[in-house]
This record gives C-alpha cells, sequence and structure tokens, in this order.
C-alpha cells in the first residue's frame, strides 16, 4: 500500500507542486526566481496566475480597462485547474498568454512540456480551496503595503505602458479593497510566511531543502 499522493510501485514520481501567493507587488516572482537559483539541478515550471485572466474578447477596450481584476472572478481558475491536473499526469498544456496592454488573451497559446517542479505564482492560489489540494507547499510573501504599492507603480508604468492617475486609481479602487478581502485572508492556508520576499535567505533555503526531500522520497517510492 502507497502512501496517499505517492506513486505506486513502477509508476513515476509525480511533480512537486508550489503555490506562491501575496498581494501585488510582494515579490512573489522573486521568490520562485530565488528557488529556481537554489535547484540548478532540477526541471522547475513556473506558472503564473496571470496568464489565466478571462478572455474577455466579448468587450471593447474601454470595458475590458474597467474590469476589477483582483478578484477572484477574473481569473480563468477551471482551465488553470485543468491544466495543473495534465502536468501532475506528466502530460503538455498549452498555457495561454496575456496581454496586459490590451487587458485580453492573445490568441495564440504558449505550449508548456512537464517538468519535476511546478511552482504556481499569483495574489489568489491560496483563496481557491481546488488549488489548494493540488498544491505539496503553499507560500505567502507578506510584504509590507508601501513596498507593495511602489513596486507596482514602476512595474505598470514600465512594462504595462500605463500611467500613474490608473495604476493609483486601479490601487484605490479594486487592488487594495480585493487585497483586504481575498488575498490577506488566505494567508492563513499557507503552510510558509515569507517576510522580505525572495532576499528571505533562510526561508528560501528551508523551501529548496524541503523540495528536495520530497522529490527524494517520491523518487524512492517509484522504484
Amino acid at each position: 500500500m502507497s502512501v496517499i499522493g505517492e506513486p505506486e510501485r513502477g509508476e513515476p514520481a509525480r511533480p512537486v507542486f508550489i503555490g506562491i501567493a501575496g498581494g501585488t507587488g510582494s515579490g512573489k516572482t522573486t521568490v520562485a526566481e530565488a528557488i529556481l537559483r537554489q535547484l540548478p539541478g532540477v526541471s522547475i515550471l513556473v506558472i503564473p496566475q496571470d496568464a489565466y485572466y478571462k478572455d474577455r474578447s466579448d468587450l471593447p477596450l474601454d470595458e475590458r480597462a474597467h474590469i476589477n481584476y483582483d478578484h477572484p472572478l477574473a481569473f480563468d481558475t477551471e482551465l488553470l485547474i485543468a491544466n495543473l491536473e495534465a502536468l501532475r499526469r506528466w502530460e503538455p498544456i498549452e498555457m495561454p498568454v496575456y496581454n496586459f496592454r490590451v487587458h485580453n488573451r492573445e490568441p495564440y497559446t504558449r505550449h508548456v512540456e512537464p517538468a519535476d517542479v511546478v511552482i504556481v505564482e499569483g495574489i489568489l492560489i491560496l483563496d481557491d480551496a481546488r488549488l489548494r489540494e493540488l498544491l505539496d507547499i503553499k507560500i505567502y510573501v507578506d510584504t509590507d503595503a508601501d513596498v507593495r504599492i511602489l513596486r507596482r507603480l514602476l512595474r505598470d508604468i514600465r512594462e504595462r505602458g500605463r500611467t500613474v492617475e490608473s495604476v493609483v486609481d486601479q490601487y484605490l479602487t479594486s487592488v487594495r479593497p480585493m487585497h483586504l478581502q481575498f488575498v490577506e485572508p488566505s494567508k492563513r492556508y499557507a503552510d510558509i510566511i515569507i517576510p522580505e520576499g525572495g532576499e528571505n535567505r533562510v526561508a528560501i533555503d528551508v523551501i529548496a531543502a524541503k523540495i528536495e526531500n520530497i522529490l527524494a522520497r517520491r523518487a524512492r517510492s517509484s522504484r
């Protein structure tokens, strides 16, 4: 009899799934990149929740620009879960590609092959119970609000063609209220809470060691 969550004898060890949540600008991507650097010999795939914003081709640009993108209903969570379950079965997926300048998906997808470790990062990764059930390690990156808004301001202006006024307006009308309603409360589901994001070297070392331990255990179970 195998341990729940472990492969049967002779079956390939399934990937390790890691969820990284936290508010906008908290440093989720930095944490994911730090984990990658700590595990150079392991194949790692990063899936951004942002890629799974719903397709809104039915709406004109001005209406798409005013959607509340920080609410759980803004995401195509069903597709994200289906894709993660496919990766868990070692099957490739076609991941959506999202264009933040036009607030909509591109007409093409990105072909993604499975990997030993799958990192799923996004503001609401820990909010949905179905997503949490897929995760072996649940992480919440905890960063002060003033740092987060400054990071978002710089990112949205440089990378997404936004104005200062539009970023501030979006933060006050949707980002901050949704953070308080959905993102911050999801912290209680985290296995590990990381202050200081990717700069917290001790936390990154602990997470990397845990991943290596899970991979080794599953490899033994699959022999």
